[in-house]
């Protein structure tokens, strides 16, 4: 039997309460999804006044980055690509995103979740998500 590191729902509540704590001294509205090594969430927060479409973009950034166990930065990255790239549509599902925000939270070599922040630029959005890794001690990448 293989245990798999997870994302728990303490954790999700902390990394919830962080990056919206630091969104709002940005002055500044986001929508936050926390999701688990298959992408389902397990923790979600849309501040007052941020977009609506963003519900629906932080919950398939998280979905994507932890499905894929890449940052969707890097899938759209990939996909935008003139020469090696190819449409977002070969991933098979429309809830698969390469905007910028959605991260994977690596634990033990292995996935335990993923984070994603929408709502404002994709630089901000990663720089938020980003916060989350220090928060509990996960690795950016394997």
């Amino acid at each position: 039997m293989r245990n798999v590191p997870v994302i728990d729902y303490a954790e999700a509540e902390k990394i919830i309460h962080l990056i919206v704590e630091n969104a709002a001294r940005m002055q500044k509205s986001v929508v936050v999804a926390v999701a688990d090594p298959h992408g389902e969430l397990i923790a979600f927060a849309r501040m007052d006044g941020a977009p609506i479409s963003s519900i629906r973009i932080a919950e398939n950034k998280a979905w994507t980055a932890a499905r894929e166990r890449k940052a969707t930065k890097e899938i759209g990255e990939k996909v935008r690509d003139p020469e090696k790239g190819h449409d977002i549509a070969y991933y098979g599902d429309p809830r698969f995103v390469g905007w910028g925000g959605g991260i994977p939270i690596w634990k033990d070599g292995a996935v335990a979740g993923a984070v994603a922040v929408s709502g404002l630029s994709s630089r901000e959005d990663i720089e938020l998500a980003t916060l989350a890794l220090e928060l509990i001690g996960a690795q950016k990448i394997p």
